[in-house]
């Protein structure tokens, strides 16, 4: 049975705390929601700023293969400049709970009543498709369950097509969410939908316990942004009722963009994605302890729910000092397929790895780090730039200097640029000498950078491990650099990230001018 996916990432989402699109930002993220298959999308109200007004205007021209706007008001004054946007779908606001009506709109319970019907009519009179959220709907039917009853009642007499059930608070349990939605559902005709916040951690929950009692029309934000602790994540969400219980929420081709949408929408919230999140998370099909490694190579299924590459996700072995040859062995057998657990390379790879986190190295944090580090030792791995020396100076202000000199292909670049920090000015620098090389290097950006104190007792003599996440819009990798000088453990971090990309992406050099 289909089930209709509404996004709010661009409204609700915004909301959230952190977090803050631009125009370009909201178009992009509407093109790779479209591209998924999404039915809706809800991208705030025209009149409530500038960029909301300039994203509406921008919007016009966009070529929509699947999604449907939705533009959001409230029952208003500001209602009547909703169609002005161009927006097909109108997603209006109501108060289902008289409390509300008394205390926060200041009118009586049988005017807001009056409101609700005469925004949704005015809406549909323009042409608009109307949705109609009732504000704390479930919180208003503990209380006044006729009451909140009479607010659906009202949209409905006024044309709205979809009645929105919102736990707004996010304190409702999922049996509660049930209960009442099945209620719902059996006294109206029309599409019930259901909007669940995160306060209580059970938003995703909530959503498919909605479902179960006849929703058949979910809203949410992508990754779960929004206000407080969030709304329900529509990158669970999905593949929860696709996977689980075999409603289609997106066409069912799509299924594999989800890890990348997720992730495309967290990187333009410059944000990193959540390495937790189910079924998109970079965790979320991460293994280690050894029993279950040697089990996963025996039958995936007997330790994983779903296979990962149905959700765009993919399977990770993390090796840890602690690691035998039976956990290595499915990171080797991806570039090496022949080889077995007692070949000598196995054995020496374990113990070099074992060394290599003796000294403070962590591999599966850096699973970029451990791919080149395995490729290398298997001799798999092509040079695609020598750094040959390298030169930080930092200054008062933090203003720093960095010259490098490196090669590619017999030719050499001495190249220098300032920076905030020393880090910064190397990864300049870095870039500016390999661009000429290398112009797809453009793509990439480092989107999280820490360092970690090994050994505390020493204070500030210390040897510290770097750990750096970089992107290029679509894929994330990290590297990991151990020294006693953070300058020099950045370095191997940001070489490592820069010749990982170029092996991924199978750069060649253009030629030298």
């Amino acid at each position: 049975m289909k089930v209709e996916v509404f996004d709010s990432t661009l409204r609700d989402g915004a909301q959230g705390e952190g977090i803050q699109f631009s125009v370009v930002d909201m178009l992009e993220i509407v093109k790779a929601l479209d591209n998924l298959g999404v039915d809706y999308i809800e991208a705030g109200n025209p009149a409530s700023c500038q960029k909301n007004r300039a994203f509406f205007d921008a919007a016009k021209g966009l070529p929509l293969r699947h999604s449907k706007l939705a533009v959001f008001g409230a029952t208003d004054k500001n209602l009547c400049r909703l169609p002005e946007s161009g927006a097909q779908c109108a997603c209006v606001v109501g108060k289902a709970w008289s409390l509300h009506a008394r205390k926060v709109l200041r009118v009586s319970p049988e005017e807001n009543l009056a409101m609700i019907e005469s925004s949704a009519r005015s809406l549909k009179g323009a042409g608009m498709e109307v949705f109609f959220d009732a504000e704390h709907f479930f919180d208003a039917c503990k209380e006044d369950r006729e009451y909140a009853m009479s607010a659906l009642d009202a949209a409905a007499r006024g044309g709205a097509s979809r009645l929105v059930l919102c736990d707004t608070n996010g304190g409702t349990l999922p049996d509660e969410v049930f209960d009442i939605t099945s209620l719902v559902a059996r006294r109206f005709p029309l599409v019930i939908g259901i909007h669940c916040h995160n306060d209580c951690g059970c938003a995703a929950a909530n959503t498919v316990m909605a479902v179960k009692a006849g929703a058949r029309h979910v809203q949410g934000t992508f990754t779960g942004f929004g206000e407080r602790c969030g709304n329900a994540a529509l990158s669970s969400v999905i593949p929860l009722l696709q996977l689980k219980l075999g409603h289609e929420c997106i066409p069912p081709a799509n299924l594999p963009l989800l890890t990348a949408t997720a992730h495309f929408i967290a990187e333009t919230a410059n944000t990193p994605p959540d390495p937790l999140a189910p079924f998109v998370g970079v965790s979320a099909f991460a293994h280690k302890a050894g029993m279950h490694i040697d089990g996963m190579t025996k039958l995936a299924r007997a330790f994983e729910h779903i296979e990962p590459d149905t959700v765009g996700n993919e399977r990770r072995f993390l090796v840890s000092e602690a690691s035998g040859r039976g956990a290595l062995l499915p990171e080797l057998r991806k570039y090496a397929p022949g080889i077995t657990k007692d070949s000598p390379i196995a054995r020496d790879l374990t113990e070099a790895l074992k060394k290599l986190e003796f000294e403070g190295y962590q591999f599966e944090a850096a699973q970029a780090g451990l791919e080149l580090f395995v490729r290398r030792r298997l001799g798999q791995a092509r040079r695609y730039f020598e750094l040959l020396h390298y030169r930080v100076i930092n200054e008062q202000d933090d203003i720093s200097f960095a010259m490098v000199k490196l090669r590619v292909d017999g030719a050499e670049e001495i190249t220098a640029s300032e920076g905030c920090g020393p880090v910064h000015a190397l990864d300049k620098a870095l870039r500016k000498a390999l661009y000429i090389f290398y112009p797809c290097l453009k793509k990439v950006r480092l989107i999280d950078y820490k360092v970690r104190v090994l050994q505390s007792a020493a204070a500030t003599a210390s040897g510290v491990r770097v750990l750096i996440q970089s992107s290029d819009g679509a894929d994330i990798w990290s590297t990991v650099g151990v020294s006693a000088n953070i300058i020099s453990a950045s370095c191997t971090a940001l070489t490592d990230s820069i010749e990982y990309y170029l092996h991924k992406s199978n750069a060649e050099a253009r030629q030298w001018e």
